[in-house]
């Protein structure tokens, strides 16, 4: 059986998909882990850890939103999880934000690496994956930082 055009786009939205929710996750824990931090440290980790993730976020959304109309694809409605577990506490939250942030970066590198952005995409789609990969580059190596601080 044939694999067409068509499948591959909608394969490739679903991959996106899932990397924004993976996002959504990392920002739903660092929100969390925000609200449990004073204002000068809730402020480092709004500018390490928050900022980005929030920004690749909408990226990969708009990303996400614009290839399916360019394409007549159905777009997708993304909603923000809960958080996870009180008891998990700041460090938990920075650690599963942080593997959220890992998780979607490894589906949006497995989809750059597949090809598929260039046979079946478009130059547009391909900026937007680099732009978001580029903006949570940091974030885990940051994210060990702060939680190493928070353990002390």
């Amino acid at each position: 059986m044939a694999y067409s055009t068509a499948d591959a786009r909608r394969d490739m939205l679903e991959a996106v998909a899932d990397a924004i929710e993976d996002l959504a996750r990392a920002l739903a824990a660092l929100g969390a882990a925000y609200e449990l931090l004073d204002e000068h440290t809730g402020d480092e980790l709004e500018g390490a850890l928050f900022g980005p993730v929030q920004v690749a976020y909408g990226r990969a959304r708009r990303t996400h939103t614009d290839f399916a109309a360019r394409h007549d694809l159905p777009g997708q409605t993304f909603t923000m999880p809960e958080p996870g577990a009180p008891s998990t506490g700041l460090k938990g939250y920075v650690e599963g934000a942080t593997a959220a942030v890992t998780s979607a970066d490894a589906t949006l590198a497995t989809l750059q690496d597949s090809m598929m952005p260039i046979e079946v995409g478009d130059a547009e789609l391909r900026a937007g994956l680099a732009e978001v990969r580029e903006l949570v580059a940091d974030v885990p190596q940051r994210a060990r930082a702060m939680a190493r601080m928070f353990g002390r």
